[in-house]
C-alpha cells in the first residue's frame, strides 16, 4: 500500500513535536506536520484525552485529527507511573496538578509529584508511551516502556514534562540532563515509534510524495 509521506502529528505541544522530528530522522522519507498547521480548531484535540488508557486516548486524538485532514495521522498518549503513589499519575500525567496563575503546568506537576511522594515511598517509576497510526482504514499501534527512578529534586534544563525528575535505569542523569540524542536513543517514545514503523514495514506500507 502506498500512502502520502506527509504525516500529521496530533499534538499542539511544540516540545513533543520537536522530539518526534528528531526521532523521525531515522525515517527520512517521512515529512511531518503539526496538527495546528493543517487542521482548524486543533485545540479540540485536548478533548480526546478523557479515557482511562493510553491507547484509548491516543486513538481518540488520532480520529479527531484524521477526520479533519486527508493525511496519515500519528497520535500519542504517554505518562509517568510511580510505584510509591500507586503508579500515578499515569494517563493523568499532563494535568496532574491544578493550574496555578504564573506557574507553568510542568513545574506544578513536578512539585505535586515530589510532595506526594515524600522521602519514604518507593521512587521506582516508568515512562509509558502508546502511539497510534491511523490511515485509510488501517490502524496500527505500539507501546514503549522505560523503567527508572524519581530524583530527589529536579535536575537539568532540557526536555519537558517530568524529564527533570526521571532517571532512566542504568543512568545517573535525569532526562533533562541528557542531550536530545541521548534521550531519544533510549526513550519510551522512541521505543514505541520504532516498533510502530516495524509494523508499517511488515504490512507492506510505503510512504511516497503525493
Amino acid at each position: 500500500m502506498r500512502l502520502s509521506n506527509k504525516i500529521v502529528i496530533a499534538t499542539q505541544n511544540r516540545s513533543k513535536f520537536d522530539e518526534f522530528k528528531a526521532l523521525f530522522n531515522a525515517y527520512p522519507e517521512i515529512e511531518l506536520a503539526r496538527a495546528d498547521q493543517l487542521i482548524r480548531n486543533a485545540d479540540l484535540l485536548r478533548f480526546g484525552e478523557t479515557f482511562d488508557t493510553y491507547l484509548a486516548n491516543a486513538l481518540a486524538k488520532a480520529r479527531l485529527a484524521g477526520n479533519a485532514c486527508h493525511h496519515p495521522v500519528i497520535a500519542d498518549d504517554s505518562g509517568l507511573e510511580v510505584e510509591g503513589i500507586g503508579w500515578k499519575p499515569g494517563v493523568r500525567s499532563f494535568r496532574y496538578a491544578e493550574a496555578r496563575p504564573g506557574v507553568p503546568q510542568d513545574q506544578a506537576n513536578n512539585e505535586r509529584l515530589l510532595k506526594e511522594l515524600g522521602p519514604n515511598k518507593s521512587r521506582q517509576a516508568r515512562f509509558t508511551c502508546t502511539l497510534v497510526l491511523l490511515m485509510e482504514g488501517i490502524l496500527l499501534h505500539a507501546t514503549g516502556v522505560l523503567e527508572g527512578t524519581i530524583a530527589e529534586a529536579p535536575r537539568g534544563e532540557n526536555g519537558f514534562g517530568y524529564d527533570p525528575l526521571f532517571i532512566p535505569r542504568g543512568s545517573t542523569k535525569t532526562f533533562a540532563e541528557m542531550s536530545d540524542g541521548e534521550k531519544n536513543s533510549i526513550s519510551h517514545r522512541g521505543k514505541a515509534l520504532h516498533e510502530l514503523m516495524s509494523q508499517v514495514k511488515t504490512h507492506g506500507i510505503v510512504f511516497v510524495k503525493p
